[in-house]
């Protein structure tokens, strides 16, 4: 196994575990068991559980903007309008979200956000700077799409912005509580409606 692929399947284990446990009770003895890896490589590439952490929120959260800009650009190239753009934007997560809970059944960020003091200082900062990331291309687009659109500009956009990211957190919690996997189609579908109300102009 070459350092890289030892690394990557660390990480791959260990992304899973906390998915399941949390950070505080994936041990490092099961990552270890679970990516089939020895502790000499796990302490090669991480120095402790801590920097474990941070490397997982670090990928993830590229990850995560990754696919906010693969579907931001899908939107775009659909058509001008940023209002239509962000329908778009929203309608593609509520058609893939059944295949992104197959994937992904929560966030990761939930389990660090609850469990910061066990993480490498700055991990929390990670979380927050992604979620500002969302908010900014979000809020840019209805900025846009308010320049001709009255009813949009009495909406406090900063705060509808956040919204998006709050139904997908929501939706998480409610599909794992519920074992309902069509809960996050369904909170993404009232979201599209509710922007789509919006940025009508009739």
């Amino acid at each position: 196994m070459s350092e890289r692929s030892a690394r990557e399947r660390i990480l791959d284990a260990a992304h899973q575990l906390v998915l399941q446990r949390g950070f505080a009770a994936t041990t490092v003895d099961a990552v270890l068991a679970e990516a089939s890896a020895s502790k000499g490589a796990f302490f090669h590439h991480f120095p402790s559980k801590a920097h474990l952490g941070r490397a997982l929120v670090e990928r993830y959260a590229e990850g995560d903007a990754q696919a906010l800009e693969t579907a931001m650009s899908a939107a775009e190239a659909e058509t001008d309008d940023p209002g239509e753009q962000l329908v778009c934007f929203l309608r593609s997560f509520e058609e893939g979200a059944e295949a992104v809970l197959k994937i992904q059944p929560s966030c990761l960020f939930i389990s660090f956000i609850y469990e910061t003091e066990l993480a490498d200082a700055g991990t929390d900062d990670i979380v927050a700077r992604s979620i500002l990331h969302w908010r900014e291309r979000i809020l840019d687009k209805l900025e846009q799409a308010a320049a001709d659109r009255p009813a949009l500009r009495a909406v406090d956009l900063p705060s509808l912005a956040d919204q998006l990211f709050t139904v997908f957190e929501g939706a998480f919690l409610l599909t794992r509580a519920l074992g309902d996997k069509d809960a996050m189609g369904r909170q993404l579908s009232h979201l599209r409606h509710y922007v789509e109300l919006l940025v009508s102009r009739g």
